[in-house]
């Protein structure tokens, strides 16, 4: 007995001691995680002239002779350096990316992106943004379109490029632009608001298991996941996605005078027919339009990037997961 006593203990602390060692080294590295996050990310630019030009260069260098394509890289290299001494005074275009999820996780780098260009941006440079998003949480979209209402601000002009989907929370980002281009087969619009959520309450009520919630204010909570919702509760949030839609609206209809009874509505249009409804300006891919931009002048893609903590890939991996069943009770589409 007195022998079994003591190898029982002996694995007792070797299990004591494999759970402290794995608390250590978690919390190494949170530890070190922050000491990372600590740096902040950096703008990176690209000069997309030069990467276009470096596509087609070697496109030729395989279509053409030896000799005559060392005459034409002469030749480009030649006008390139005028170019750039020319491209000091002339216009530049900016171009940025913004690929939305449902909680706009992408405006963090489209904040440091605006800053940097607004750091340098001169009378006569212009903003072109990419912009890839099928809506979500109002308050993270919300913040989006005002960054970009920066850039209007400062009296810089703002192209947002469609070539997928921008809809509710992304078409909400779009309207503050200048001008909107989407391709022929994009989806744009759907101004509209949604709520959903899963209930539990007759799963748990079958179980005899109670569910109890507190609140201390009348409206702090109206539709519960797991508590009994009521006709109360779900009649005012009615009322604040209307409230929310009301205003949607009001934001879309000050910047393109649309008839919004016919657009609000919450559907989604193909890119032709957005542009026979006046929710787009043109038809067109951004390659089209960014190619273009680099025929006028210098067209300089900034990217904010930033390697993610281990709390904070922990922690979208999670949100991933959650956002994947149960939607918050106010996202845009």
């Amino acid at each position: 007995m007195n022998e079994f006593a003591a190898h029982y203990a002996l694995f007792l602390a070797e299990v004591a001691t494999l759970v402290l060692a794995a608390i250590a080294l978690a919390a190494g590295l949170v530890a070190l995680a922050r000491r990372k996050g600590r740096h902040l990310g950096e703008i990176q630019v690209t000069d997309i002239n030069r990467q276009l030009e470096a596509a087609g260069d070697r496109i030729e260098a395989v279509r053409l002779s030896k000799k005559v394509f060392k005459n034409l890289a002469k030749r480009r290299k030649a006008e390139r350096k005028a170019r750039q001494q020319q491209g000091e005074a002339g216009p530049c275009s900016y171009l940025i990316d913004f690929k939305g999820d449902i909680r706009a996780s992408a405006f963090v780098a489209l904040r440091e992106e605006i800053t940097a260009i607004l750091q340098v941006a001169k009378p006569g440079d212009a903003v072109l943004l990419r912009l890839e998003s099928p809506g979500g949480m109002v308050n993270r979209y919300g913040l989006a379109a005002a960054q970009l209402l920066r850039l209007r601000d400062a009296k810089l002009p703002l192209t947002v490029m469609v070539d997928t989907v921008a809809a509710s929370g992304g078409y909400l980002m779009a309207v503050a632009a200048d001008k909107i281009v989407a391709s022929p087969f994009a989806l744009v619009g759907s101004i509209g608001v949604i709520a959903q959520l899963p209930n539990f309450h007759r799963w748990l009520q079958a179980r005899d298991i109670d569910w109890e919630q507190f609140t201390a204010g009348q409206y702090k909570r109206t539709v519960t996941v797991f508590g009994e919702n009521t006709e109360a509760g779900r009649a005012k949030l009615r009322e604040e996605l209307e409230e929310i839609h009301a205003r949607f609206r009001a934001f879309v209809h000050e910047r393109r005078q649309l008839d919004m009874d016919k657009v609000a509505t919450g559907e989604a249009w193909l890119g032709s027919q957005a542009l026979e409804l006046g929710l787009v300006d043109e038809l067109a891919t951004s390659d089209e339009i960014v190619r273009a931009a680099c025929k006028r002048g210098r067209v300089l893609q900034v990217s904010y990037q930033r390697k993610l903590t281990l709390p904070e890939r922990m922690r979208m991996s999670a949100q991933a997961a959650w956002d994947g069943i149960w939607q918050p009770p106010s996202p845009l589409g």
